[in-house]
C-alpha cells in the first residue's frame, strides 16, 4: 500500500505526449474469436452474408474490439503488444496495477480486414486516496483509432489506469 505520492512536474510534463503511430489489425478469425470469448451469438460476428444483410462491408468487430496490435519482437510490449519504443512513461516507483475502465466511442464501422493506426497519448495524471490501497496514481489515457484505406477516425478510446 503507498503511503503517498506526489505528482513531480516531470509527471505533470507527460501530459499530452504521444506515443508512435502502430497498426492494429482485424481477421474475420479475430472478430469471430473475440465475438465467442465474450458470449455473443448474434450471426453478423460469423457469416459474413448475414453482416452484408445488416448492413456491414464485412464481419464487424464487436463492441469494444477494436483489433490487435501488430507483434514486432523486440518493438514491442510483451505484454500489451504495442510498441515499447517512443510510447510516453511515467517513473512513479509503484509496484501494483489495476485497469479503471475504458470507454469507446465510435464514428465509423470497424469490420473484418481493417487494419487501423492507433495512437495513444497521456490525456491526465491524478492522485486519489483509497481506504484500502491507500494513495494511487491515476493515469488518464486516450487512444485514437483511424482506418488506414479510407483517413477516417473510426473511434477513441478513454480509459485510466490506476498504479498503488
Amino acid at each position: 500500500m503507498a503511503e503517498s505520492i506526489e505528482l513531480t512536474e516531470e509527471m505533470k510534463a507527460r501530459v499530452g505526449e504521444q506515443g508512435p503511430p502502430w497498426t492494429y489489425e482485424l481477421t474475420t478469425t479475430s472478430v469471430r474469436a473475440f465475438a465467442r470469448g465474450v458470449g455473443y451469438t448474434d450471426p453478423v460476428y460469423y457469416d459474413v452474408e448475414a453482416a452484408k444483410k445488416a448492413g456491414y462491408r464485412d464481419l464487424p468487430a464487436p463492441p469494444t474490439y477494436l483489433g490487435t496490435p501488430v507483434f514486432i519482437p523486440g518493438r514491442c510490449s510483451d505484454t500489451f503488444s504495442g510498441p515499447s519504443e517512443g510510447a510516453p512513461t511515467i517513473e512513479h516507483g509503484l509496484k501494483g496495477l489495476l485497469d479503471g475502465g475504458t470507454e469507446t466511442e465510435y464514428f465509423d464501422q470497424v469490420c473484418a480486414g481493417d487494419k487501423l493506426t492507433v495512437v495513444q497519448k497521456v490525456a491526465g495524471i491524478d492522485v486519489r486516496s483509497s481506504k484500502q490501497l491507500g494513495k494511487m496514481l491515476i493515469v488518464s489515457l486516450e487512444t485514437s483509432y483511424t482506418n488506414q484505406d479510407t483517413g477516417k477516425l473510426a473511434a477513441i478510446q478513454r480509459g485510466q489506469v490506476i498504479y498503488y
